[in-house]
Order: C-alpha cells, then sequence, then structure tokens
C-alpha cells in the first residue's frame, strides 16, 4: 500500500469513534482483569498466556491475537509489545491495556485494517513485565512519585541491566571476524538474571519473534540498536558515541514510522532535549549495557527498538486519553512494519522445513535463520538484495530478489542434500509445504537530559 494511501487509512481509523474505554491506572489486579475481560469478550481471536512469576510471585501475562490463538501459522510473523519493564514507567503499561481492548473492539466492529492485522499477524502483548515494581510507585501515587521510586524489581536490580552481555563478545568477535548474530549465552547465564529477566530471555527463545518495542518514560523519542558502543562508559562520565547495527538504516526507518505516526515525537523537541526526527540511535544518547533490544538483536531474530513515551514517568490519569490519542496510531502502524522485506519456507527435497537454516543477506553482515517450521521473515528495506539459504548437511542456494515497500517478497528455499556429507537425521518439523501454504495471501501493510532507559 502506499504511504498516502496508509496515512490516509491511518488518518480514518482514528477519526472512527473510539472503543468505550477507561483511562485509568490500573494496579495488578485491575490489570489482570481487564486482560481476561478483553479476552472474554474476543475469545475466538485472543489467548492469555503467563510466561513466569515475577520476585513477589506475580504472573507475567501475555495477550496473544490471532486468528489462530496459541498456534504458529507458518509464513505468519510474530510481533510482540513489552511494556512497565521498570516499575514506575507506566504509561506504556496502560497503553497497552488500551491498544488491547482497541484491537478486540475494532476487531468485533468489522473494522478491515485491524481484522486484516490480526489474521495476518500473531501479535503478542505484555502489559508489565515489572509488576512488582509498579506496585511500589503506585503506592506513591502520581503526584509524590520519586524518580526511582519502584523502577527496579522487588530485589532492587533495574532489569533493563540484566540482560546476559553479548555487546562486549560481539565487540570482541567483530574484531576477530566474529559473528554477530545467534551469540551463544555463557554458561553461568541463569544464575546472573532475574526471574523476570530468565522468564523472557526463555520468552524470546520460544517464540520466533521478528519485530518488537519495549515501551518506557521519562523523554519522548524512538531509540534503536546498538545501545551500547564499543567505548566502554566510565564512573560519571557518558560516553556518546553513534554505534550502529549493520541493519542501521531499516533501524532508523522502524524508529519514524513510529515518531511520525505520533502526535508530536517526531517534532523533536520534547522534555528540553531535541532529537532529529524524535529518534536516536542508543549509544548515540548514551551507552547502557546489558539491555534488552540489544539482546534482542544479537541473540534472536528479533528486531526491537525501545520507545520513550512521555516526560513524566508516572502521567496523572486526566493526561492518558491525550497519551492515547497521540500514541493509538504509532501503535497500530508499527506492528504493521513487521510485513516489509521477504520471508518464505526453507525446505528438503521432499518438501519438509528446515529449521534453523540461515538466511543472509548479501551486503549486511547480520543473518537470522528459519523457525521450527522452516519458515523464516527477513526485515529488509526497499531495494534488490542477493540473498542465500544455507544449513548443514544441504548445498545452499542464492537468490536475487527485489523488495517492494508494500509487502514483504515471498522467496523461497529448498535445498538439495549435500552429496559430500549426509545430511544429520532429524525429526520432521511436521510441516510439508504445499501450493496452498506456498500461495498464502500476502496482506499489503495497510527526555529529560539524564534519564535512564
Amino acid at each position: 500500500m502506499a504511504r498516502w494511501l496508509r496515512s490516509l487509512v491511518g488518518a480514518l481509523l482514528l477519526l472512527e469513534g473510539a472503543a468505550a474505554l477507561s483511562f485509568l491506572h490500573h494496579r495488578y489486579e485491575e490489570m489482570v482483569q481487564a486482560l481476561f475481560r478483553v479476552q472474554s469478550q474476543c475469545p475466538y481471536v485472543t489467548r492469555i498466556y503467563s510466561i513466569g512469576r515475577s520476585v513477589e510471585g506475580r504472573h507475567l501475562y501475555v495477550l496473544e491475537f490471532s486468528d489462530y490463538p496459541g498456534i504458529h501459522e507458518p509464513l505468519e510473523p510474530e510481533f510482540k509489545y513489552v511494556g512497565n519493564m521498570h516499575g514506575n514507567e507506566v504509561l506504556g503499561r496502560e497503553l497497552l491495556l488500551q491498544l488491547s481492548e482497541f484491537l478486540c473492539e475494532e476487531y468485533r466492529r468489522g473494522n478491515e485494517r485491524i481484522t486484516h492485522l490480526i489474521h495476518d499477524t500473531r501479535i503478542h502483548i505484555m502489559p508489565s513485565m515489572n509488576p512488582d515494581g509498579y506496585e511500589v510507585a503506585a503506592k506513591q501515587g502520581p503526584d509524590s512519585n520519586g524518580y526511582l521510586t519502584g523502577r527496579n524489581n522487588a530485589n532492587g536490580v533495574d532489569l533493563n541491566r540484566n540482560f546476559p552481555d553479548l555487546n562486549t563478545f560481539m565487540y570482541y568477535s567483530g574484531e576477530i571476524n566474529g559473528r554477530n548474530h545467534h551469540i551463544p549465552l555463557p554458561d553461568n547465564w541463569k544464575s546472573q538474571v532475574e526471574p523476570e529477566t530468565l522468564a523472557v530471555i526463555q520468552w524470546i527463545s520460544s517464540y520466533n519473534f521478528v519485530l518488537s518495542a519495549n515501551l518506557h518514560g521519562g523523554a519522548v523519542v524512538a531509540n534503536y540498536p546498538y545501545d551500547k558502543s564499543q567505548d566502554q562508559r566510565f564512573r560519571s562520565h557518558r560516553r556518546t558515541v553513534n554505534t550502529p547495527t549493520p541493519d542501521d538504516k531499516l533501524f532508523q526507518k522502524l524508529a519514524k514510522t513510529y515518531s511520525y505516526a505520533h502526535g508530536w515525537m517526531h517534532r523533536g523537541w520534547n522534555c528540553g532535549d531535541y532529537f532529529a526526527d524524535g529518534i536516536t540511535n542508543g549509544a548515540s544518547w548514551y551507552s547502557l549495557s546489558k539491555g534488552m533490544q540489544d539482546f534482542n538483536y544479537l541473540y534472536t531474530n528479533c528486531f526491537e527498538i525501545t520507545l520513550e513515551l512521555s516526560c513524566n514517568k508516572f502521567p496523572p490519569e486526566e493526561d492518558l486519553e491525550r497519551q492515547w490519542m497521540a500514541n493509538r496510531e504509532a501503535l497500530v502502524a508499527f506492528i504493521e512494519e513487521v510485513h516489509q522485506g521477504i520471508k518464505g519456507m526453507v525446505s528438503d527435497e521432499n518438501n519438509n522445513g528446515i529449521a534453523g537454516a540461515v538466511i543472509s543477506v548479501q551486503g549486511i553482515s547480520h543473518d537470522i535463520t528459519s523457525g521450527d517450521t522452516g519458515d523464516y521473515f527477513r526485515l529488509l528495506l526497499p531495494g534488490t538484495y542477493t540473498v542465500t539459504a544455507s544449513a548443514e548437511g544441504y548445498q545452499p542456494q542464492m537468490v536475487t530478489t527485489t523488495v517492494g515497500p508494500a509487502a514483504p517478497s515471498l522467496v523461497h528455499f529448498q535445498l538439495k542434500q549435500d552429496v559430500v556429507r549426509k545430511a544429520p537425521e532429524r525429526k520432521a518439523s511436521g510441516t510439508r509445504m504445499n501450493n496452498k501454504a506456498l500461495q498464502k495471501k500476502v496482506v499489503p501493510r495497510a527526555t529529560r537530559r539524564g534519564t535512564q532507559r
């Protein structure tokens, strides 16, 4: 869909009557009730599941939207939103609850854009990654909330400084021509992380997420990797060095998608700071170690950005409706960005899906892998690319394809067994390609200085 048409559709979406939403702060029990209310209103396209518990035993709930809840459909991408990672940064939590109600209500009303989105995307929404910290912050309330009150989890740990430090390994391996993708975790990683972090790592290891955003507060800007610069941050001195990924232009485009769909983020001047186009490279702002967005990029197939959404970490309830109207179109438009680039199946000569096949794009030194069913998703900007699929025991296959601006290009690979080395025995993936799967319809895509992410 052309950019102007997408903008028109988005504008019409904003002009449509809003669902009956309650603009209130939700404590844990109220948040759970809100999620289950949405699930009861849209039972055929939603599912609620828990990825684990917090230090104090609260469930880390996720609400899933899909036309087949609980099932990964081949060639259908997985998307996630994560809110309230810092317990006292609460706007993201409330926006994700509003988004959940909105998606359900608009689906029930037959909104074509939302229907296509839910039918062609598996959307996972986690309103709160740090429910324990939120309860501490909520006791203070919006008016007297301290700048750090409730930020950390119940063990006093900043969850956005708690993921395994894969950046250091990546920078070292880069010096010796090593990889910057699917970096293995250290042997003792489980003993180094908090229960909430452990749950998220196991979650993103279980789903082949393609695109993601985590929602924060304290600034208004869309932040993209890398968060950590190679030049380490020293005590009392913040190094601000632009540190781009191999997918830097793509990340800028993803960040701008949110920024320009937002009510005012794109203007640049917010909260006393200026960010051109309302976006920033993380390390260019300040270097952050052991953060979640870099971990996603270096360990999984997922491209994640960080959304700073409000100057006030705990805005008053009377400001929630205004914030929702500013973010509603941006939240939907960003999900739609998962439908760009290329996608397809990697199979053997018997049409069995090959899991873990490596997809390489010439000129971009960052690979992704196929999922359990053999399907893969590679986000790319419009252009012409040479793409190679390879797997142990098979001959690699190379194709040249052109990516357009409206929808992902379907690029399938069928790998022949290596005549020199027999492919190792493996369990069937359960996915046998047929004409219907190959021809699946592709629907166009319709701070203050010192703030800590």
